[in-house]
């Protein structure tokens, strides 16, 4: 159950990410932009989650990197936030 839950997931940060650079591409809102890096990071954030805890539950641990793609996701999303303070 906990794999059909983090593939879930995944496809949806993925789907977002699409979503959003596809309103970023046809308004050119600079926060689309950011949301959209955002959400890419998340995608990879849950896709290192699937293969850390389903494909390869003991032979490697990506704890770390998940930890370095979550923080990059919320940063651009801040930086983006402060960006377009206006």
């Amino acid at each position: 159950m906990a794999a059909l839950i983090y593939s879930l997931c995944a496809l949806t940060s993925i789907t977002c990410l699409v979503l959003l650079w596809r309103s970023w591409r046809a308004s050119g809102a600079r926060l689309l932009f950011w949301s959209a890096l955002c959400f890419g990071a998340l995608g990879v954030n849950n896709v290192l989650l699937v293969v850390d805890r389903v494909v390869l539950p003991t032979q490697v641990d990506l704890h770390l990197w998940r930890l370095v793609w979550a923080l990059a996701a919320v940063l651009l999303l801040l930086f983006g936030l402060v960006w377009e303070e206006d």
